[in-house]
């Protein structure tokens, strides 16, 4: 498909930037619905999106910047140029994130209450952006024969690749089925946060092994580490937040 979705005024309007302002305004309407849950307000949720989603875009800028650094050094006019992509997940995961904290903190609203109200939506939006990868040729495997492989031209050659986009889309749209569901019946702050973690590391740990466009430090797969990483330390975290609320449970009963 062509990138362009569209002139307006004489700008070319991107489809990547289309699709992610579909899954924006998704989202929104999610959030909206669900207003009241977990006592965060919708209008506190929107405040904080209006700050932190440019945060976030530039976390997820300046982390995939990081990682082709010899790239940008040699072109450094290739920084501020968002349309030919290079954003990266977990850079705005973590900005995002932090940036959420320092403002639940001046609003006096919980974190991890605000977190558990958000990552479910973040898992939609996550599914519906990568599409815009599928529209940019980018974010596919390796070589397959696989029925569902999809066909890209690379280095003057047609290949049949796997399309890690279409797996990440799959895997994050489970997810947020199951964050939704959890939600309805969460045990303690947090609850949500930890699942989605857990859940996405785990599924972007396998998907990273097979894409071809990976940010390496050496010959290692940040994201891959990274998954790993946060997957144990979440998995012992969330395992110790059941156990210290089943004792509190057991307390109330006795």
């Amino acid at each position: 498909m062509k990138r362009v979705a569209f002139n307006l005024f004489g700008i070319d309007i991107y489809w990547y930037a289309v699709i992610l302002t579909t899954a924006f305004i998704i989202g929104l309407i999610i959030l909206k619905i669900q207003n009241g849950r977990f006592n965060i307000k919708f209008d506190d949720c929107l405040d904080m999106f209006i700050i932190t989603l440019p945060i976030s875009i530039i976390g997820a800028r300046i982390y995939y910047i990081l990682f082709e650094l010899d790239f940008y050094l040699e072109n450094p006019q290739e920084i501020l140029n968002f349309r030919n992509g290079g954003l990266a997940i977990y850079g705005a995961i973590i900005t995002g994130a932090i940036s959420i904290y320092i403002i639940s903190k001046i609003k006096k609203i919980k974190f991890l209450d605000i977190l558990d109200y958000i990552v479910p939506v973040l898992a939609i939006g996550q599914s519906i952006g990568r599409w815009g990868n599928f529209i940019n040729g980018e974010a596919y495997g390796t070589e397959t024969n696989l029925p569902w492989a999809i066909t890209v031209f690379e280095n003057g050659i047609y290949k049949k690749v796997h399309p890690t986009f279409l797996y990440e889309s799959i895997c994050t749209f489970i997810i947020f089925l199951i964050l939704t569901k959890i939600s309805k019946n969460r045990k303690f702050s947090g609850e949500i946060t930890y699942i989605y973690i857990i859940l996405y590391s785990f599924a972007r740990f396998f998907i990273e092994g097979i894409r071809i466009d990976s940010l390496m430090l050496y010959n290692i797969r940040i994201s891959q580490i990274l998954s790993l990483i946060l997957f144990i330390i979440f998995c012992g975290i969330l395992s110790q937040s059941i156990r210290k609320t089943c004792k509190e449970q057991e307390s109330v009963k006795k």
